[in-house]
């Protein structure tokens, strides 16, 4: 994301924060298991297990998953909260059930198909913004695809965690996949990532401190930091709260059944050119019943503007979550779409770019945001608008720290 008006103009330090050393032992069946990987997921803090199974990390104050994994191995995902760590952690890993693996691998069919869905999968999993373009997968070959033509519904699965690089942000990163679907419109997934630095020159460390910070600006990791702070306003962030309701002039599913059914059977009689403004028969009332069917199925009313923070942000015995009627748009003043944001659909023409704007649907009443200001549950939530474009190319670690 780009502000350079800010970027030259204000310049911020790091900010200093209560460490904490975690440490405990990995081991299988009661034998220490040396190298098993143990990391906070979505940072950059992690190590491997010394020759006797122990481990130790320093990690700031909060709320993380602790991830323990080993080749061959179930993963554990423990939840950390370091205000009531004991220490040191104990766990026990077990053998992994290798029928999935066995079966993706006997299915795994480098063809055209699989190559057009791996294509899919990429834009979809790594985006199609500006900076997606220097992220790219090491390790394709490791992903199995299932796809069902009825249901229209692609699944991904991976043998191994991808290895991906990211040039333009300066990180390697190891990503655990552990679902990722696309259903018709909607995609979902969710993984379990570790970052690490790539080696350059201080011009390329400048560089990736720009471009991380571009990438921060505007994200809705920014966001839900802005309202833990309530800055939302300061950083640039305009809310406002609409509802989505059924449009009444889209004729209902049952009417465009019947009408699709009754011009199969007559499609021969049929000038599909002849515009219908007085229906006349069943057929022409048929015509028009799936000319309207082709309007959105949902219009939405916005009824409240510059919500402040705390409407759309509750604290309770020192728990933050995200809590608000219908939905909200959220608008980031400071930059503007890119044209590829513009050009995203197949009939887009290019227009004047306009401030970035997103819309949170709640799927739940309340979700919790911790301390670091990342959803706890990430899939309680669904976003459309610029941040459903942004995707995971223009991911950052949580443990990132805005230098401006």
């Amino acid at each position: 994301m780009k502000n350079r008006f800010f970027l030259v103009l204000f310049f911020t330090s790091f900010l200093s924060f209560t460490q904490i050393t975690v440490t405990g032992t990995v081991s299988e069946k009661n034998n220490p298991l040396e190298g098993a990987a143990v990391y906070f997921n979505n940072t950059m803090v992690g190590t491997t297990t010394d020759s006797n199974g122990k481990f130790s990390i320093q990690i700031k104050e909060g709320k993380y998953e602790l991830i323990v994994s080993y080749l061959g191995y179930k993963k554990i995902i423990y939840n950390l909260n370091t205000s009531t760590y004991k220490k040191p952690l104990g766990f026990s890993l077990e053998e992994e059930n290798n029928m999935l693996n066995e079966i993706v691998i006997k299915k795994t069919v480098y063809d055209d198909d699989w190559k057009y869905n791996l294509t899919r999968f990429k834009r979809e999993f790594i985006g199609t913004t500006a900076i997606a373009k220097e992220c790219k997968i090491l390790n394709p070959e490791v992903l199995h695809f299932d796809f069902s033509a009825k249901n229209n519904v692609l699944v991904a699965y991976a043998r191994k965690p991808l290895e991906i690089m990211h040039k333009r942000l300066g990180y390697k990163i190891t990503y655990d996949l552990e679902q990722f679907i696309i259903n018709k419109n909607s995609v979902t997934y969710l993984g379990y990532s570790r970052y690490k630095n790539l080696k350059g020159s201080k011009r390329k460390q400048r560089k990736w401190n720009a471009k991380r910070l571009e990438t921060y600006n505007g994200s809705f990791f920014h966001f839900y930091q802005s309202l833990l702070k309530n800055t939302t306003y300061k950083d640039g962030f305009l809310i406002h709260q609409f509802k989505r309701v059924k449009n009444p002039e889209r004729p209902s599913e049952k009417k465009i059944k019947n009408a699709r059914e009754l011009v199969r059977l007559n499609r021969s009689k049929i000038n599909f050119f002849t515009e219908i403004d007085n229906p006349k028969t069943p057929l022409d009332s048929a015509l028009v019943v799936l000319k309207k069917a082709k309007m959105p199925k949902f219009k939405d009313y916005l009824y409240k503007s510059k919500v402040p923070a705390n409407e759309i942000i509750i604290t309770k015995k020192g728990v933050s979550y995200l809590s608000f009627d219908n939905n909200i748009s959220v608008v980031y003043t400071n930059e503007l779409e890119e044209e590829g944001y513009i050009l995203r659909n197949q009939f887009s023409k290019l227009r004047e770019a306009l401030p970035q704007t997103s819309s949170i649907i709640p799927l739940k009443s309340a979700t919790e945001i911790d301390e670091n200001g990342t959803l706890v549950s990430p899939l309680d939530v669904f976003y459309e608008g610029y941040w459903s474009y942004e995707k995971f190319a223009n991911s950052l670690p949580l443990d990132y720290v805005p230098i401006k």
